[in-house]
């Protein structure tokens, strides 16, 4: 596989994550939520902040701040996964993987000024913070990459 494979997975991915939210955004709306099963519910919302909503209640220079925190992380993201040997293919996939979900993310709150969240797990009373498939892309390749690291 070349390195381009793996830009065209980041490609691919940005696009599942674009396409869940405007599906998000048509068929549920904003504040309504759909239950699936007693731990997911599809529920619209717009983060104006970070994961979590941090800064979300900051008077708008947030979405300039975040938006060039995931300007530079893709650049420098993007230069690792070019000096990254083609060998290290999971290496490969876990900053494919972060990459397509900051520029997910980053569509968003360009466009948008906020992000638009949906995916909303509960059980008994504790509610996890509203996330996308962006946000598990991040998770997951952070994870690999820590999990690539411990077993050197």
């Amino acid at each position: 596989m070349k390195t381009r494979h793996y830009f065209l997975l980041v490609i691919l991915l940005i696009a599942l994550d674009q396409l869940t939210k405007l599906l998000a955004y048509e068929y549920l709306g904003v504040g309504y939520s759909l239950a699936i099963n007693e731990f997911l519910s599809l529920t619209f919302v717009h983060n104006y902040g970070a994961a979590f909503s941090f800064l979300a209640d900051s008077g708008g220079w947030q979405r300039y701040f975040l938006s060039s925190v995931s300007a530079i992380a893709s650049i420098v993201i993007s230069v690792w996964m070019l000096r990254t040997p083609l060998k290290h293919k999971f290496k490969l996939i876990s900053l494919a993987l972060i990459l397509s979900g900051a520029l997910g993310n980053m569509i968003d709150r360009i466009a948008n000024g906020s992000i638009v969240d949906f995916i909303d797990f509960h059980y008994d009373g504790f509610n996890y913070p509203i996330f996308n498939f962006a946000d598990i892309f991040i998770s997951i390749g952070v994870i690999l990459l820590i999990i690539l690291d411990w077993k050197k």
